[in-house]
């Protein structure tokens, strides 16, 4: 049986107690045994979480000891996939960069706040993650993000839709649903679920779901992987430069 490990907490606005749940549901749906907690030192214990097939966190704003992200760190890296949505994953820890750099992503502004109407535009590319789902519009915060270069962009949503100071600049297509990697490790994120019924929304769910799943069945191809590196004589990036889909 997976286990993962969701950690709630920060900001009440964002409903992190709510969204794990949906989250807990999901996973123990399909089979995985769920460790969920409302405390960051559910990071302390580094060799628990190098066990782990999934860690979600759900955990907007306040701060982290650099210990704590290290042992993530460590464990992505190792192979546990990290998968998360909105604040919960990429407004987590402003002051830390080292979240940022391993998450893909920081979020800086919302302008028009809650209950803008927007598109989310699919698109095609190496992931099986979104086969099979349309474009689709919702009515909810519209994340702008300072976002990592080597992510792998899912989803979309154009800015701008509300007036600001950002309208002077030319249109652009903010990245939405992304994956990366970090390490051995897969990352997922999307930036909907401002609130809970944003998150159970079926197709932002659904997206969620094969994101966490595709983040937790990374875990045995990348000890496959290790294994192969250590019989090499170290670590290895091969066969990353292709999809990251392959591994």
């Amino acid at each position: 049986m997976k286990k993962a490990l969701i950690v709630w907490g920060g900001w009440d606005g964002h409903e992190p107690e709510q969204v794990a749940d949906i989250f807990a549901g999901v996973l123990r749906e399909h089979r995985f045994d769920v460790e969920v907690s409302d405390t960051l030192e559910a990071y302390a214990d580094a060799e628990k979480l190098l066990g782990l097939d999934l860690i979600v966190p759900v955990w907007t704003m306040g701060e982290i000891s650099q210990e704590l992200v290290n042992n993530v760190s460590a464990a992505v890296q190792a192979g546990t996939g990290l998968a998360g949505c909105h604040g919960g994953m990429c407004d987590s820890f402003r002051n830390n960069v080292d979240w940022q750099f391993m998450t893909g992503g920081q979020w800086v502004a919302h302008p028009g706040n809650d209950g803008v109407d927007y598109q989310v535009e699919i698109k095609q590319s190496s992931s099986p993650l979104v086969d099979g789902i349309e474009d689709f519009a919702v009515k909810t915060e519209q994340y702008y993000l300072h976002v990592d270069p080597a992510v792998e962009v899912l989803a979309t949503t154009r800015f701008p839709v509300v007036d600001g100071p950002h309208r002077f600049n030319k249109a652009v297509d903010m990245p939405v649903v992304w994956t990366k990697r970090w390490g051995h490790g897969r990352v997922y994120y999307n930036s909907l679920g401002h609130h809970a019924d944003i998150v159970a929304l079926p197709t932002v769910k659904e997206l969620m779901t094969r994101g966490m799943l595709w983040a937790a069945d990374g875990k045995q191809r990348a000890m496959s992987q290790q294994g192969k590196d250590s019989s090499a004589g170290g670590f290895s990036y091969s066969g990353m430069g292709d999809s990251q889909y392959d591994a």
